[in-house]
């Protein structure tokens, strides 16, 4: 089934090019099953790119999928037109009264400062509370993990001796978890970023499984089935450009950054990058999306009724 996002979006036409399955929204209205209501907190610089890495692994599943993109009311984007987040993004506070069956929060660029010296970070926690009664699960990427199991469950990140940058093996823990049905047990998977969390200290949190980890890079995926909350720190949405983008993006800036790990062939940057992990994207995210379409309520006001 189709994924529905905003017409005009600059996502819509790339991923119509691709063959990735778009919806319009006349044509969803007649259809006789209810879609599932995602939405995406997207706090990434680069949103239009965001945009398009996640409703590219949604379109993909089986299921209708509506796609609401949210802002914050506390932070401007510097780096996005605000044309763009007028056309196309709602503040949250807008849809505070709505239900969600997903919501996707995605990573930050201020992944070396304190929690509580973020500019938006009150206004994230309210996200995180309300997340509690007027969203089924939630699936948060890198920062964006690291902050809810620091809401949540009160877990630290550490700073790395530096970034943790490339491509990594990562060994699957539980393949019997819903979320790893499909991937192979040990897979390839992008990482970008300066800040680790402690397996030890996950393991030590009941409600929390590993499902997901790399002798290299760490953890990766934690699963916590009693809040239905997803944390991946790394980014099997990438594009196979994503990473050259940064590496670019960290040289001209006159950031002290390796070239990364297992990426370019023969570690030359002036040659094309291989995508290998986008099957393994395509099916952890449409295992996320069959997990909510399995126990979500039919009718989606009912979502925090009862958890």
């Amino acid at each position: 089934m189709p994924i529905k996002i905003p017409t005009g979006l600059p996502a819509r036409k790339i991923l119509e090019t691709e063959g990735v399955p778009i919806i319009r929204e006349a044509d969803a209205i007649h259809q006789d099953i209810r879609p599932l209501k995602i939405a995406l907190l997207n706090l990434m610089p680069e949103k239009a790119k965001t945009e398009t890495q996640l409703a590219r692994v949604l379109g993909a599943t089986p299921l209708q999928v509506e796609l609401t993109l949210l802002s914050l009311e506390t932070h401007t984007s510097k780096t996005t037109s605000a044309q763009h987040l007028t056309d196309f993004y709602k503040p949250w506070t807008t849809v505070k009264n709505e239900k969600f069956d997903g919501l996707i929060i995605t990573g930050a660029p201020i992944e070396k400062l304190p929690f509580n010296e973020v500019t938006y970070w009150d206004e994230l926690e309210h996200i995180f509370n309300w997340s509690t009664t007027n969203v089924f699960s939630l699936f948060n990427l890198c920062w964006g993990a690291q902050a809810a199991l620091y809401h949540f469950h009160n877990v630290e990140k550490y700073l790395l001796p530096e970034k943790m940058f490339g491509i990594y093996t990562h060994r699957v823990l539980k393949s019997s978890s819903v979320l790893m049905r499909g991937l192979n047990d040990e897979i390839p998977v992008p990482v970008s970023r300066y800040t680790e969390n402690k397996l030890a200290e996950l393991k030590a949190i009941d409600d929390l499984e590993v499902l997901m980890t790399s002798d290299q890079a760490g953890v990766a995926l934690v699963h916590d089935a009693t809040r239905r909350h997803v944390h991946m720190f790394n980014h099997m949405e990438y594009d196979k450009n994503t990473l050259h983008d940064e590496y670019s993006r960290d040289r001209n800036k006159g950031v002290i950054t390796k070239i990364p790990a297992n990426y370019y062939p023969h570690d030359d940057a002036a040659q094309t990058p291989v995508n290998i992990w986008r099957s393994n994207a395509h099916l952890l995210f449409g295992n996320w999306i069959n997990m909510i379409y399995q126990d979500t309520p039919f009718e989606i006001r009912k979502i925090g009724e009862v958890r």
